[in-house]
């Protein structure tokens, strides 16, 4: 005999069953590589995650001492890859403020690593020195290997990677990455220690 007692009872248990497997279900399907969409806002409008994202780029990069760098070489880090040249207007607005991310929250987590596609290595050092930045990696891709791998529009064009090497999330226009929208940014990434 069915009481209203009773499907009551049952009626807050189905409740409770279906309210565990929605955040069950829901906990399932946020990926490894996603969940900052909520980042995506203020300065940090433009931060889009790619369905497709490419794979890291595996270019042989060149340092400012002639040596040898790979994206690779800083796995186990978060790292915020700025593709950019000094003929690049927009790229070069926002250089100061990468420069300052670097020089806040760079470290054993976080890296600031630009990548510059200019014609000469000597272009970029005249660069640093004329804008006085002192935080970044002085890195050169002479080969413009790299543009076609991440398949970009166009430059400045940064990318978030986590410390595996698997994109989060790109910005393919100037931002102002030392702004707090981009700090929280950084640190969502950070805080997820994948």
């Amino acid at each position: 005999m069915k009481t209203p007692l009773g499907i009551a009872i049952f009626g807050m248990a189905a409740i409770l069953v279906v309210g565990f497997l929605v955040v069950v279900f829901s906990a399932m399907d946020q990926s490894d590589a996603g969940g900052l969409e909520s980042y995506a806002r203020g300065e940090m409008r433009r931060f889009t995650q790619i369905d497709d994202a490419p794979p890291q780029p595996d270019a042989v990069y060149v340092d400012e001492n002639g040596d040898e760098v790979r994206l690779s070489d800083y796995r186990g880090q978060v790292i915020l890859v700025n593709f950019w040249a000094t003929w690049c207007g927009p790229c070069v607005e926002e250089m100061p403020a990468l420069d300052r991310l670097q020089a806040d929250l760079g470290g054993e987590d976080f890296q600031v690593v630009t990548v510059s596609l200019d014609r000469s290595m000597d272009d970029v050092l005249a660069f640093f020195e004329r804008i006085e930045l002192e935080n970044l990696p002085i890195i050169h891709d002479s080969n413009l290997a790299s543009f076609s791998q991440i398949r970009t529009p166009g430059l400045p064009t940064s990318v978030l990677y986590d410390r595996q090497g698997r994109e989060l999330g790109r910005v393919t226009a100037p931002a102002e990455w030392d702004s707090e929208d981009a700090k929280a940014l950084i640190r969502a990434a950070i805080a997820r220690g994948v």
